[in-house]
């Protein structure tokens, strides 16, 4: 009895040290558990640290989605940008019309040297001695007399208009000295048409009567005698000076002077600094033909308010261009006189614009 209980003790005994060790190898194999080594460590905060980037990714492309949607919503909204203009390569300005062309991009004078503009203007003078080679005074004249009274009564007015009053003026006072014993009002009638007749009436008699009294009734052909006589400045004189002397000179009209700036040969304002920037840039004998071609070119396609740009034959020369209108047919509706087809301003003009397809104005009253 006794060896049965000690062996049953024993049993108990041996049966609990191994619950033990067992509960013991437990407790260490959870803790191995706890307790990584450094690779696994590593490998642990890499594969944590790229679902983080992972995420932050995801996120950030989530603002950009949103940022764009919010971006692109205004342009919804917004007009569609204007399309730069582009000067034709060359367009010709023919009466019989203008055929559309190449384009090319128009010249830009910013940081233009000396050099290039001389060039430029006297490349843009020989381009418009082509299209008008029949390029004259639109004023009727026969004498410088004549030349001289017509010229200072086209102020604030068309040189159409002038020569639609002159005739019947120069057959009643053919003469300086016919003109300076003439009743005012009398001359103030004929003159009426023409726009402020009286001021004008006062200049022709009073230049008359400086011709007869101081020049022995002719014209001077210098330029210091002709700007003392009324009404007669520096415009007026070089008109005289260069068609009816043939001496050179730039008549600096309004023509002349929109298109030189527009043009950048000069950013002057004033006439006589004009004359002379624009001067400098060519050769004294081309200043009067010159100025035929700059005037003739404001009055026909280069307009003060709606230049013809699309018809214009020195566009690629241009650095205004796309102020006007570009599109060429459109803009072949906008030329005048003899590129329009329609009459010139002179009622007598010389045969050389008549072979060239211009036709005379209609006198006064007439049409």
């Amino acid at each position: 009895m006794k060896k049965s209980s000690a062996s049953k003790e024993t049993a108990a005994s041996r049966k609990a040290a191994a619950g033990k060790k067992t509960a013991a190898k437990e407790a260490e194999g959870k803790k191995a558990e706890g307790k990584k080594t450094p690779a696994k460590e590593a490998a642990a905060k890499k594969a944590a640290a790229g679902k983080t980037v992972a995420k932050e990714t995801a996120a950030g492309r989530t603002v950009a989605k949103k940022a764009a949607v919010k971006k692109a919503a205004p342009l919804k909204r917004q007009a569609p940008a204007k399309k730069p203009a582009v000067a034709p390569k060359k367009a010709a300005a023919a009466v019989k019309g203008v055929a559309p062309a190449k384009t090319v991009a128009p010249t830009s004078p910013r940081g233009e040297s000396r050099t290039a503009l001389v060039r430029r203007a006297r490349r843009i003078d020989r381009e418009l001695a082509e299209v008008y080679p029949y390029a004259h005074p639109e004023l009727d004249f026969e004498n410088p007399f004549q030349l001289v009274v017509a010229t200072v009564l086209s102020a604030q007015t068309t040189d159409l208009r002038v020569n639609q009053t002159t005739p019947a003026l120069f057959a009643k006072y053919p003469t300086p000295e016919d003109l300076a014993a003439a009743v005012p009002e009398e001359v103030e009638e004929i003159l009426r048409p023409t726009g402020f007749f009286r001021a004008k009436t006062r200049s022709v008699i009073g230049l008359s009567k400086a011709l007869t009294e101081d020049f022995g009734g002719e014209v001077p052909g210098r330029l210091e005698d002709l700007v003392k006589l009324p009404g007669v400045g520096r415009k007026t004189a070089f008109v005289v000076l260069g068609n009816a002397f043939g001496r050179p000179g730039i008549t600096v009209d309004t023509h002349f002077q929109r298109l030189v700036r527009r043009w950048r040969w000069t950013e002057e304002t004033d006439p006589d600094k004009i004359e002379a920037a624009v001067g400098a840039l060519f050769p004294k004998s081309d200043w009067t033909d010159l100025s035929h071609h700059v005037i003739w070119h404001g009055r026909r396609i280069c307009h003060a308010r709606k230049p013809a740009c699309g018809a214009c034959p020195i566009a690629p020369l241009c650095p205004a261009y796309g102020e006007g209108e570009t599109d060429p047919e459109k803009a072949k509706k906008l030329l005048k006189y003899e590129k329009g087809g329609f009459p010139g301003q002179r009622l007598k003009p010389p045969r050389a614009y008549l072979d060239a397809g211009g036709k005379p104005a209609l006198p006064l009253g007439a049409g």
